[in-house]
């Protein structure tokens, strides 16, 4: 390799992607929760969605038991929340109030969107592993949507409509309808 770990990774840095905190149960009842950007889609047909935990997370044992979980979006005004999740110990959910989705996990009720998945694979990615999940709910807060939390070079930002461009008809953009009016 010609290159570092610290030179990688600040490249893979000049990628945008969306935070999500991915809540779930242990079998004993227990809450877990971690923020992530590793979320992406995957599947239309079916509808599955994808995300990676580092192996030597302290939790990741207990997230390898889960067989259903949610994918929580979070909102511009919820990094307060990211960088909790983000911590690798403490007491994540003090204060955190969630309802339970249809399968009994914790969704964060403030969240863009929840995807509320059952276990559908789990594939080796190096030093993560690569969890699918097959989204059998959706929950949607309209009152939030387009505001969602962004992390790119390093930094929480924010989307803006100024500047937003549609996406052509004839676009090869796989998984967006056709009437899609783009991000800001």
């Amino acid at each position: 390799m010609s290159f570092d770990e610290r030179r990688f990774r600040d490249a893979l840095g000049q990628f945008p992607t969306g935070v999500a905190i991915i809540t779930a149960l242990t079998p004993a009842g227990d809450k877990l929760g971690m923020t992530v950007s590793s979320f992406n889609s995957l599947s239309l047909d079916p509808p599955l969605i994808l995300f990676s935990i580092y192996c030597k997370a302290l939790s990741f044992a207990a997230w390898q038991k889960v067989d259903h979980y949610a994918v929580n979006i979070l909102s511009e005004d919820q990094q307060d929340l990211s960088n909790r999740f983000a911590r690798a110990k403490g007491e994540k959910w003090d204060g955190i109030e969630s309802v339970s989705g249809k399968t009994g996990v914790p969704i964060l009720p403030d969240a863009v969107v929840t995807f509320e998945c059952e276990a559908f694979g789990r594939h080796d990615g190096g030093d993560h592993e690569i969890f699918v999940g097959k989204v059998i709910a959706l929950h949607e807060n309209k009152r939030q949507r387009g505001q969602s939390l962004v992390f790119f070079g390093g930094q929480y930002r924010q989307l803006r409509a100024h500047g937003a461009h549609n996406v052509p008809k004839d676009s090869n953009l796989q998984g967006w309808s056709s009437d899609w009016e783009g991000l800001g």
